[in-house]
């Protein structure tokens, strides 16, 4: 496929010609170990190492033998969308004793491997990083007793260990994200969403419990992703006569004509006195203070099966291939790391650093240090239990301040899953900040014909799971109603605009904010926040609606490759949304384990059309006999879905069969994922307090008037922060003809899909290689923007 432009640090300095490396998973199992494993294997095998599995984690290492085998290419296929680890994973107690260690050293020894990579939790990496620190000691002790010989103490004296951290609880500090925690919230969100539609034909409450026995994160992000009524996690204990206040707040929300009650508890729940709160108290408090029909389910499991999400397969896949340049970079004096997420950016941090900060979150909660314990956790968790505390529960009327602000909430261009979420959040914010909120139905064109309303506290209540837009939208834009937009917001008092949507909504803010010298109407603050599926908004590496539309094209391939695998020799051309934007097709193809994914923003042209399908023809070779092509829909005129698969199919005959799938409509629909309810709740709970921060600054003698630059933002992620960008600045960033951002980051991920596929190709290490230090943060830093 075309070339990149070639880094010749990576191919002169990153050979892996003549060393060999382990990998192996360990302790509690998670989706997305086999996507790590996979991309560990092939990108080994890429820069021309050897690479071993080592079986049944550390036991498979002591016990050698057939445990430990060298594998192909082939090896790895077809296990990207399988859940749990397809190399097994076993807690050992043997290799805890110096004597399993120098078992495990001396069959690592057999094989010429001192380049590990372990998939697993805190206690296995830590077990890694004392193997590597006894490594000379233990093979000076091997050769003592004659098992090796002088010359391989000599060879082999160092073992390199590259940790990646699979963890469904997302325990491990210094990383955002780890290896499953994703998937096991898709499950958890799964179980709620079926759960509520019995809770409301009954009036039930349901009290559920998730996994994290040491950590509150799945309880945490699921009860910000479906609008839990309470949520109880060990890090953060409730307050001294929290049963009373819990039953007065499920009452109250009865009282509202809510029908049902939802509370989550994380298995390892405690108050404040560290004595366990466990799902089954929780229920009989319900049922002897207040009556209610309550029932307890216990997810277990569930949460650590079924197949990874999209996210989770992007981050393992990343993880794997960075973990293979760790090792292949480092030195003797570099230290164990672990190669993490933060933001979008994968890092390497020292493994130990890590595992002590882990470690010390521990010694906070027994010390009941809990405030302390939340700041460890990180920004993120931080920011997720302020987001939660924020939102759900409504103070009295007399308790909140009173600023006589009107605020209006609209959704513009197409519906993306998410956007319902993002509307609660800016609406209770709102409310909670004093303010008046208002909703404006069908976008700009509604907002002209004088479509808008109040909208409360409760009118919102249920909002996160919906898919598409509640409130209608519309792809109209602003400048042929800019009269009648103005009149309204004249009529309406509004005081401040926010935005949720696409491409659309980002041209529309900029044509308002134009219009500002002729209608004073639009001097006042205004915020977007970017909800499409394409992922084509300038200023954001992340829009609501992505992350769903993404794992809706992964499920539909991954249906699609289970089809051919009864035909066999068959290939697939699978035509994905985006306009001209070719995020989902690129990430669509690195998730699903795609050949080739044609996109727009990198020309391709007959030649390498040509080439793709003689490298299909070579794959019907071997033992994978099928293949995955995915194409964004404005990738290019000429070269169509129909003629690709007619080119395909013609110069395939007699090698293999083509289908072609348009996905269309369906990547727009569906409940949104965990991913973007959480995402659109975060993001649209910062722009609101923009916009108050924003108002206070420009109400001048008994009117808001702002006409800077820098009061039309838009609020986009950016590495690793969240930040708010006005949008005229952003017009010098944007390709206005194609409707994309002039320049994309995940455009870097592009050739680790190729090189998962077997093309040659160059890659960009620039971003790789630095060792960073686990940031400890302040409280305040919590509020300036982590995700």
């Amino acid at each position: 496929m075309a070339e990149l432009p070639a880094y010749k640090k990576f191919f002169e300095n990153l050979s892996g010609a003549g060393k060999a490396i382990g990998v192996l998973t360990s302790g509690g199992d998670a989706q997305g170990m086999n996507a790590a494993v996979r991309a560990v294997v092939r990108m080994g095998i890429y820069v021309e190492a050897k690479v071993y599995f080592i079986y049944e984690g550390y036991q498979g290492m002591v016990d050698g033998g057939d445990n430990i085998v060298e594998v192909s290419w082939e090896s790895v296929s077809s296990i990207l969308q399988v859940g749990g680890t397809v190399i097994g994973s076993a807690r050992c107690k043997e290799f805890r004793t110096r004597e399993g260690r120098l078992k495990a050293a001396f069959n690592l020894i057999q094989r010429g491997i001192t380049n590990l990579c372990v998939i697993g939790g805190d206690g296995s990496l830590t077990g890694a990083n004392l193997f590597r620190e006894e490594w000379s000691g233990l093979l000076e002790e091997l050769a003592q007793s004659g098992k090796i010989e002088e010359e391989a103490v000599k060879k082999y004296v160092y073992l390199n260990i590259v940790g990646m951290v699979g963890s469904i609880d997302n325990d491990f500090c210094g990383t955002d994200m780890t290896i499953g925690t994703d998937s096991a919230l898709h499950r958890i969100i799964e179980v709620v969403d079926a759960i509520m539609t019995t809770a409301q034909s009954h009036q039930r409450t349901f009290v559920l419990e998730v996994m994290g026995r040491h950590c509150g994160y799945l309880a945490l992000v699921s009860a910000l992703a479906c609008g839990a009524d309470w949520v109880f996690i060990p890090e953060y204990p409730p307050e001294e006569g929290w049963e009373d206040q819990m039953c007065v707040k499920l009452s109250e929300n009865r009282a509202r004509k809510k029908r049902l009650n939802i509370i989550i508890v994380a298995e390892g729940a405690i108050d404040s006195h560290n004595k366990p709160i466990t799902s089954e108290k929780v229920k009989d408090l319900v049922v002897q203070q207040l009556g209610f029909d309550t029932r307890v389910t216990i997810l277990g499991h569930v949460q650590r099966g079924g197949t990874p999400s999209a996210f989770d397969r992007i981050l393992a896949s990343r993880m794997g291939v960075e973990a293979v340049l760790a090792l292949l970079e480092a030195t003797p004096d570099t230290p164990a790391c672990v190669v993490s997420l933060s933001g979008n950016q994968a890092v390497r941090l020292p493994l130990m650093e890590c595992v002590q900060m882990t470690q010390e979150v521990q010694k906070a909660m027994d010390e009941r240090k809990f405030c302390e314990a939340v700041r460890l956790r990180g920004r993120s968790f931080e920011n997720n239990l302020n987001t939660y505390k924020l939102l759900s529960h409504r103070k009295p009327d007399t308790e909140l301040p009173k600023t006589n602000f009107n605020v209006a909430v609209l959704n513009v261009g197409a519906p993306a899953a998410g956007m319902n979420a993002a509307v609660r959040s800016a609406v209770r914010v709102g409310i909670t900040e004093g303010h008046n909120m208002f909703a404006v139905i069908d976008g700009f064109e509604g907002f002209a014909n004088g479509q808008i309303k109040e909208i409360s506290w409760g009118d919102v209540g249920g909002w996160t799971g919906q898919g598409g837009s509640l409130l209608g939208t519309k792809r109209t834009l602003p400048a042929k109603y800019l009269e009648k937009i103005a009149d309204q917001m004249r009529t309406n008092n509004i005081n401040a605009l926010m935005v949720i949507g696409g491409f659309e909504a980002y041209l529309g803010l900029l044509e308002l904010s134009a219009a500002r010298e002729k209608y004073d109407e639009f001097c006042v603050p205004m915020v977007m926040v970017p909800a499409t599926v394409s992922n084509n908004v300038p200023g954001s590496d992340f829009s609501i609606g992505a992350d769903t539309a993404l794992n809706t094209i992964t499920d539909t391939c991954d249906r699609i490759k289970q089809s051919a695998s009864g035909t066999k020799r068959r290939v697939f051309i699978i035509e994905t949304m985006g306009g001209y934007c070719g995020y989902l097709a690129n990430m669509g193809g690195l998730a699903a384990g795609a050949d080739a994914a044609y996109i727009f923003e990198e020309k391709f042209d007959i030649r390498e059309l040509q080439a793709n399908v003689e490298h299909l023809t070579e794959k019907m070779k071997t033992s994978i006999q099928r293949g995955l092509v995915l194409r964004n829909e404005n990738s290019n005129e000429n070269y169509t879905t129909d003629f690709i698969y007619q080119l395909y199919s013609e110069e395939g005959k007699g090698v293999f069969d083509c289908r072609k799938n348009v996905l269309g409509h369906m990547q727009q629909g569906g409940a949104p994922s965990p991913f973007d309810r959480n995402f659109g709740t975060k993001v649209s709970a910062k722009a609101v307090q923009w916009i108050s921060k924003k108002l206070r600054e420009t109400y001048r003698r008994g009117k808001v008037f702002a006409n800077t630059e820098d009061s039309v933002c838009l609020l986009g992620m950016r590495r690793r922060n969240l930040i708010f960008q006005p949008v005229v600045e952003l017009k010098d960033q944007a390709d206005f003809v194609h409707r994309i951002p002039k320049e994309q980051w995940w455009l870097k991920l592009r050739p680790l899909m190729k090189i998962l596929a077997k093309y040659k190709t160059s890659y960009d290490v620039s971003d790789s290689g630095q060792l960073e230090h686990v940031a400890r943060h302040s409280p305040k830093e919590a509020e300036t923007g982590a995700i």
